[in-house]
């Protein structure tokens, strides 16, 4: 069965495809129990987690096994027909990539219903077009969080963006409920938002990583999502005021918004005074990017990102699948998509290098995903060592199985470009991108790499979001969906209940045009979850 094809009944197991040596359990099992898919009826011998995996047959110590119709690891112990595959019994084992592996053509999905339709996009005066209006804060440098927290803090609840429910239930506690202000009127109501960056870096380490802070900066003041920035810098870190604004330069020579920039040794008057004329210069700005007005525009002109967190047994059968679609929807219609998370890709590096359009992307990829490897293994680790005790526990036992569900975020559509870490993409349709598995740090990549919107599946639950972007959460199981329902924007659950994944690439779909039509809010906006971490290039797997 393709994991894009609906259950049509309730069944207890999951074959995923024909040649897997796997069954996934969608409920708990118990020794003694009988379960069948199709012609084949197999009688479970040990107890078997939901999200985990039994034996379809009887298998030695050192052979292969197969999910997703790939290799995902090797028998350390023989394993009994119907018992539990477990970490006691399964290592991972990833195929050799192949270089000249070669795709079929590419059949693009049905998107005639989605022909002529637009979202409310902002258009910048280069045409490049945003999905939110927002004014940008950040330090060059670590020392200056604290300016940058100052001035969020001058400016946020004043402008009337603040989400602050916590803060009225505090009051609520100490008896002054009623002197509870009420929410101030937004004076800007074309902006959607004033967000901060802060970050760990800048002072100390090395100037590689330093350059790669100002790249990643770079391309977030650049970004269509936003209006323009604020910078602040101490004077003498090592990502210095020319090194950011080279970096800029080299995003975009033609850059034009407004970038205000404050280096706090050379300001005469002291801090209090610096801190008084940011906040002079910004409100200027921000009545000029009030002016801005979103307007329809084709979807061709969404960028998505493709993410998954918090990953369990049944993500690659029903929300990464799903993502893929929404992927391959878009594609065909003119957009692009970015899948990322190298580390979690080991194991399918030749469907994936079979995809590459350019005979040059395969050999880069090929490479970053041996570089990236081989900087783990210096610090004495690997990309096995990749899942987490959350993954592991929910069913994801190896890496190899773990990717092989992780890249169908990816849906099936030619790969067009291959980037390093802190390169934009401008190519119409799917890129690779290197970046770690790390929450955080890929979704920052993702954004730096010019998604104005992100999707991101998950299994056990994660509270990720990004400063500029916004990143709509998706369960992959309902009851994750109903338990955090306060961090979920969309179930696809119900397709282990025998929905249709198409259907439901459409229904996400939909949402998606309202999220970047700043009609719907995501959960990550609602609970203020701006999060960003740059790669320093150290092993984050």
């Amino acid at each position: 069965m393709s994991t894009t094809t609906a259950l049509t009944q309730r069944a207890r197991v999951l074959c995923i495809h024909p040649d897997d040596d796997m069954l996934v359990a969608l409920d708990d099992l118990s020794a003694g129990d009988t379960v069948v898919w199709g012609s084949e009826t197999l009688q479970v011998v040990t107890p078997v987690q939901r999200k985990h995996k039994l034996a379809r047959r009887a298998y030695a110590e050192g052979e292969i096994l197969r999910m997703y119709g790939t290799p995902v690891g090797r028998t350390t112990h023989a394993i009994a027909a119907g018992a539990a595959v477990t970490t006691e019994n399964l290592a991972h084992y990833a195929a050799a990539p192949e270089l000249d592996a070669v795709a079929p053509p590419w059949t693009p999905p049905n998107v005639q219903p989605w022909q002529g339709v637009t979202f409310q996009g902002i258009v910048r005066a280069d045409g490049r077009v945003g999905t939110a209006n927002h004014w940008l804060i950040f330090p060059l440098v670590f020392c200056e969080n604290r300016n940058v927290e100052q001035l969020r803090d001058a400016l946020v609840r004043p402008l009337g963006y603040a989400q602050d429910d916590l803060a009225d239930f505090t009051r609520s506690l100490l008896g002054s409920a009623g002197l509870a202000p009420s929410p101030a009127k937004r004076p800007f109501p074309n902006v959607d938002g004033v967000r901060i960056i802060t970050h760990q870096g800048g002072c100390g380490g090395t100037r590689a990583d330093a350059r790669a802070l100002c790249r990643i900066l770079a391309a977030y003041a650049d970004h269509p999502n936003v209006a323009g920035v604020t910078v602040f810098s101490l004077g003498c870190q090592n990502a210095q005021v020319d090194m950011f604004k080279a970096a800029l330069a080299e995003k975009n020579p033609a850059f034009d918004k407004p970038c205000l920039i404050y280096e706090q040794q050379k300001w005469e008057g002291g801090e209090a005074a610096m801190m008084k004329a940011v906040v002079q210069d910004t409100l200027q700005q921000l009545a000029l990017a009030n002016q801005v007005q979103r307007q329809p525009v084709p979807l061709s002109h969404l960028r998505i990102g493709v993410k998954c967190g918090g990953s369990d047994g049944f993500s690659g059968i029903t929300a990464n699948p799903v993502l893929g679609l929404v992927s391959d929807k878009l594609v065909a219609l003119g957009g692009s998509s970015v899948l990322t998370e190298f580390p979690e890709l080991c194991g399918v590096e030749s469907s994936l290098i079979a995809r590459c359009v350019q005979e040059s992307d395969k050999h880069r990829f090929l490479q970053l995903m041996r570089d990236f490897e081989a900087r783990a293994e210096a610090v004495g680790t690997h990309f096995a060592d990749n899942p987490s005790p959350g993954n592991i526990r929910d069913g994801l036992i190896t890496d190899a199985m773990k990717s092989a569900g992780a890249a169908k975020k990816g849906g099936s559509s030619p790969i067009v470009s291959v980037l390093d870490y802190g390169e934009v993409a401008t190519a119409q349709g799917l890129s690779l991108l290197c970046a770690p598995g790390n929450d955080v740090e890929s979704v920052t990549a993702l954004v730096a790499a010019g998604a104005n919107l992100v999707l991101f599946t998950t299994g056990l639950g994660t509270p990720t979001g990004n400063p500029i972007a916004p990143v709509m959460k998706i369960a992959s199981n309902t009851e994750l969906a109903e338990r955090l329902s306060e961090l979920i924007d969309f179930d696809c659950g119900s397709i282990l209940e025998g929905a249709a994944p198409d259907a439901l690439a459409d229904a996400l779909l939909a949402q998606l045009i309202a999220t970047a039509s700043g009609e719907r809010m995501t959960q990550a906006d609602r609970l203020g979850q701006h999060d960003f971490i740059f790669w320093r290039r150290d092993i984050s797997l």
